[in-house]
This record gives structure tokens, sequence and C-alpha cells, in this order.
């Protein structure tokens, strides 16, 4: 249901307390660049019809304002003719064309590497970079709801293509001469290649500033815990080959003579040159929330008082974004005001990243094989402070946020977070061995039996050895959603209490302890991705310089994950009804398989999907332990029952909408003809 707000009295009301207030010039203009209707101009419930408007956004900011402090090298940015640091950042909005028909909620999504993903979690809509056909709204579900959605660039390196959502942001310099620093660039093949980009995935390099500095190095190793071996530099040098197998000198990748060898770790450490001011992003973003929800933004037609709240909404490496943006402290903004009013950060495990140091790289992750000890899985992990005693530091995400700009909190995990995002680290102590109180703004819920982004439905074997896992838990979110806005608008309207597995339930263990089942075809989960004490350098936690590349690696934290039962499925978490009343295993883990990766590692985000034998024959025939389908349910009938009897428990306690119900029973309907049919002609039928 959407909530119509009285725009006329909100905007009386802030028109009197902007006057009373100090001028501030955090958003200097919005320039709209495209404008048009949305689908077609159909209406979504009380919202009716939405529109597109997609620009640019230009900001200036007070480099010695306490809010902006927190930038790293902010002193070291150029200044205007007024003594602030522009820049400027790429839009784009969808709102009610009447505003106030909208429920007065900003929903912002940190974008992903660029991209715009909230349509498909929230609406089961296609993924699109200019979202604006009725197809691309999907279901529809943010829009009956009346939610204006918000996409901002807030990250300066990403993929050169059509729509992406980008930051511009001036360089760094020490009064007017260039800045130097170490960057480290890791290079992971699965098939013989000559060269590589110096940036991540396909995103964009700081360029080498020489050659030639002695200070360049690369080294391999056979694996993550294995030692480094330097390559001689007369082997290596900064170029591109070419079809011909000519060599060009290229500042932004690295060429090794032979060829870089599958499934090697190699690091180049290298000098550059003009670090970006990184950490604008998230004031970027900062202050155009508060644009949007203390101003009139007249060229989006937006009057003062049209956006009462904001909500923030990241997944993945923008979940990440969003623990660091708390972290650093950029809720508050120039005037001391909150800009986020809520906060859900989906599958970003205990991670932090690079979105505010020198040099940092933002696409940079950390899985069990790929993006190996960037700064994302750094203490403090837990909101409330924690002492280690190792590094004897004190510390929690929360720990620097005072009242006025602390806002509702969601953490939100799979399974896969747990194996591959270090995620028990941030609802446990230190030692790994008692649970973590949470905050009363807070709650964690994990979602059992999945994935990092569920799989495809019938699944797919993609890189790893188990075909991947297609449970589809993203209807969670729409219900916490909703929650989390009631929440804003009304202390007393809760949330659903936290779900997720803990030691003094016995659903959280080590991994050692975790008594995996021993299935055929099915290998036994490996050692999950670690977070370790690192040294980045002695101004990194101060000034944001790591100038110690590649770190030096001191302890692992303990990391623990959910405990399984015979099947091996979780016995802790949020059970969606086909993992409650389940026909597979589902897991957080798959290893690779041998052409992705080493197959004694997890791969990369994958889960795995092992279905129960069909019948006892089988079971016998294949020596699995668990039952079988029909020996589990003695029809079809029975088992959508039970499915069913599932799903309306989590609409009683609020983790479902009653109005997803017919689509979610239908795929357990498809989910049982896909496996007790005797011939699918599928090639990936188990």
């Amino acid at each position: 249901m959407t909530r119509p707000r009285s725009v006329a009295v909100s905007a009386l009301l802030a028109a009197v307390l902007l006057a009373a207030a100090p001028s501030h010039a955090d958003v200097v203009r919005v320039v709209v660049e495209s404008r048009s209707v949305v689908a077609d101009g159909a209406a979504y419930g009380l919202a009716g019809p939405y529109e597109k408007l997609a620009g640019m956004v230009h900001f200036e900011v007070d480099p010695t304002n306490a809010a902006n402090r927190t930038v790293s090298d902010i002193e070291l940015a150029p200044r205007n003719e007024r003594g602030r640091v522009e820049f400027r950042s790429s839009f784009f909005l969808l709102k009610p064309k009447a505003v106030g028909r909208g429920n007065g909620t900003v929903l912002y999504e940190v974008s992903n590497r660029g991209g715009k993903g909230m349509l498909g979690y929230f609406n089961n809509a296609a993924g699109s970079r200019d979202p604006q056909t009725a197809a691309e709204m999907g279901d529809g579900f943010l829009l009956e709801n009346g939610f204006s959605l918000l996409w901002l660039g807030w990250q300066f390196d990403v993929p050169v293509r059509d729509g992406q959502m980008r930051l511009h942001t001036p360089v760094a310099t020490d009064g007017g001469s260039p800045i130097t620093g170490l960057v480290r660039s890791e290079v992971i093949v699965n098939e013989p290649a000559y060269d590589r980009s110096l940036a991540d995935r396909s995103h964009i390099a700081y360029p080498v500033a020489d050659p030639d500095d002695a200070r360049n190095v690369l080294t391999v190793r056979d694996g993550v815990d294995r030692p480094r071996r330097v390559i001689p530099r007369e082997r290596w040098r900064f170029a591109r080959r070419n079809d011909d197998g000519s060599i060009v000198a290229d500042p932004t990748r690295v060429y090794l003579e032979g060829g870089f060898e599958p499934h090697k770790i190699y690091d180049v450490v290298y000098v550059a040159q003009d670090p970006a001011l990184v950490g604008l992003g998230p004031a970027a973003v900062r202050d155009m929330i508060s644009q949007l929800k203390h101003a009139a933004t007249p060229e989006l037609d937006l009057p003062a008082g049209a956006i009462e709240h904001a909500v923030a909404w990241g997944v993945s490496q923008s979940g990440r974004f969003l623990r660091t943006f708390l972290y650093h402290g950029f809720n508050a903004d120039e005037q001391g005001r909150r800009a986020f009013d809520g906060v859900i950060a989906h599958v970003a495990g205990a991670g932090r990243g690079s979105f505010n140091h020198r040099f940092a790289q933002p696409s940079r992750d950390g899985h069990p094989f790929l993006n190996k000890l960037y700064p994302s899985d750094i203490f403090p992990f837990t909101d409330v402070a924690q002492h280690d005693p190792e590094t004897d530091m004190r510390d929690g995400l929360l720990a620097g946020i005072g009242p006025a700009h602390m806002p509702k909190i969601f953490y939100t995990n799979s399974s896969y977070e747990y194996w591959g995002r270090a995620a028990s680290l941030i609802h446990t102590t230190l030692d790994g061995a008692t649970d973590a109180p949470l905050l009363d703004n807070v709650r964690v819920y994990s979602f059992a039996g999945g994935q990092h982004g569920p799989g495809r439905f019938p699944p797919r074997r993609t890189i790893g050895q188990q075909l991947s896992n297609p449970n589809d838990y993203s209807w969670f979110l729409r219900p916490l959603l909703l929650a989390m806005d009631r929440w804003i608008d009304d202390d007393a309207a809760v949330p659903p209490p936290s779900v997720h597995p803990r030691i003094a339930d016995g659903d959280l263990v080590p991994p050692e302890a975790l008594g995996f089942p021993d299935l055929p075809g099915v290998g036994q989960p490996a050692v999950p991705h670690l977070a370790y004490r690192a040294v980045y350098g002695p101004e990194f936690r101060t000034r944001g310089i790591a100038s110690v590349q590649p770190p030096e690696v001191l302890s692992p934290f303990p990391i623990l994950v959910p405990s399984v039962d015979a099947d091996g499925n979780e016995t802790g978490g949020l059970m969606m009804p086909e993992v409650a009343v389940p026909l597979a295993t589902y897991t957080g883990w798959n290893l690779f398989h041998a052409g992705a990766g080493p197959t004694d590692v997890l791969s990369s985000m994958q889960g795995s999907y092992v279905p129960f034998p069909r019948t006892a024959a089988d079971r016998e025939r294949t020596g699995d332990p668990r039952s079988s389908i029909e020996e589990r349910y003695g029809s079809r009938a029975e088992y959508l029952g039970r499915v069913t009897e599932a799903a309306l428990a989590l609409v009683d306690d609020g983790y479902l909408l009653a109005g997803d119900l017919a689509p979610i029973l239908a795929q357990a309907g498809r989910h049982w003809d896909y496996l007790m049919e005797e011939d699918t002609g599928d090639d990936n039928q188990p």
C-alpha cells in the first residue's frame, strides 16, 4: 500500500526550515539530459504512471567541513574560486509523474560496477541499463508500492558502456605536482594468455607511471597460501600482444614472455600516479540523498517535502560499499543531517572495500580464489565495538555513528557468504566462541541453502563441479523492504526478528566440524574464504595510503559456517519453502571444475544443487545415504501440500507476502515435475 503525503504542508514546513538554515552548496545543479514516460504511461497502483529522468548532477563540497574530512586526500584536491572541490555524477531516476501519489520514499541502489539491478531483485524483471518499458519493469512491485527509484554514479573506473553510472572525480596533487604510489594488480587466467589488463576484469586501470621503475615487480604463486616467486624483470613488460604476435607498449596492461599459466596467481605491483579522489563517490551519494530529502529539486519536479525518507540498497560490492559508507561516517552531511533512514546491505558478508583510499580499485573484492588480500575483509566486522588483542585495536562498524545519524539496517546474506565472504564475523565474537550482540536498529537475515545470486532453473553447471544452486530466495526481499519502510515511518512497526545461524543454537560451527554427508560424486567442502589480519602500511587507517603491497599477512580470523543435517541441508536461517521441504541438497559452496579453477577450491559465488534420488532403487544403486523423493513424499500432491504449509508459516511470520504464494508454489510444482520426469532430454539433468 502506498502512503500519499501532504506535499503542500511538507513543502511549506521545509521552506521555513531552509530559510533559517545556513547556505550550503552540495548539489550545485542537476542537468536532465533525457526524460520519457515509463511503460507507455501505464498506471502502477495508487502511484499512477511513472517517468524516467536521466542526466548529470554537479556537486561541490567544502574540504574543511568535518563531514568531508573523512574523504581520503580531500586536502590535496583542486579547489575552485570558492575554495570548494567540484565533481559530478550521472543519475537515473524512476518516479511517479505525480510524485505526491508515491509513498514518499526514495530507494537508492548503489550501482554494482555501474549497473542497475534492483528491478531484477524486487520486480522479477530482466536486466537493463536503460529500464523504461513495461517488460523492464517486471511485475511492477516497487512501482505499485510507490517508491521513487534512484541510481547515481559513485565509482570512477567502471567499464565504458552505454548506460553505466559513473563518478567523474578530480585527482589529488601535491601542490600541483603529481602524486605517485604503489598499486597491486592480480592476474588469474583459465587458459594460457600473454597479456592482461592492470584493472580488475573490464574496469579502467591506473596506468603505470614509469615502466622502468625498480619498484615494479611481478610475482607468481601456485595457490592462495603458497609463497610468491619473483619473475625476472626481463621476462615481462607493460605491453600488449597483438593478433599478429607483435608486442606494443601499453601502460595499462602487463605482458609475460611465454604467457600466464592457468590457475596460478600473479601479482604485479607497480608505481602509478594521479590518484582519483575515490571517496567523493560516497560523498556524492550522501549529498544527492540529502538534496532530495531536505530541499526542492525543480529540475526533477520534486518540491521540498516530496521525499521524506531514503533507503539504500546494495548487492555484493554495493552492499560492501554501504558498510564502508556507514563506517566512514558518510551518513551525516555537511549540515549534520542524516542521509539514509534505512540501509539494506545484501550478500556483502563481513566485507567492506576499496571505496575511500588512495589508488583504490573499487571493483576489487575477495573470493576463495580471486582478488585475494585486497582491503575488503578487514577489522572491524561487527556493528558493536570489539577488541582484537593481536593488533590491539578496538573498533566497531557503527561505533562512530551518533543517534541522530544512525539508520535502520538489514544485513541479508545467502549461505555462500558464510563460505565465501566471511559472513559469520558480522554476528560472532572475534574468537569465534560466542554470538555477538546486535543493536536494536539492526536485523540480520540469512537465506539458508542459497548461493550469492540465485541460479537459473532448470539448473546448469557453470564454473562448479555441481549444478548451480537455483534456490530463489529473492522472494524474502520484498516483504523485508516493505517492513523497512514501515519501520522508518513508525518506530513501533518493528520488522520480523533476525534469523541467522547461531553458535548458541548449534547452527554455526567450525568448518572442520560440519559433518557434511558423503554423497556420490560430490566432493567435501574445502577451506572457506578467510579474512586475515593484514598490514597495508602505517598510514592506511589514518590517511588511506596503502604503502605495503602486497600487504603483510598476519593470522586469520576464525570463520564459522552453517551446520547441516544428514541430507547436507542447513539447520538454521530463513528457509524458502523448497528448502524447508526439500527435493535436493542445497549448499552455499561448489568446488571449481577443472576448466575453471583448482578442483579443491571453492568456486566464486556458486552454491551446489544435488537432487535426492528419485526412488529407493536409485538410492541403493548409487549408494546415496539420503532418502529418496518417493520415500519422503507419497505423491506430488503431498509434496505440494507440505510446501504450502511451509509457505503459509513464512507469510504469518512476515517473511513472505501472501500475494507471492502463487508463483512460489507454481515453481515448486515445476521442480517436482523436472526431477520426477523420466527423460527430460536435458544433458544437464541430474
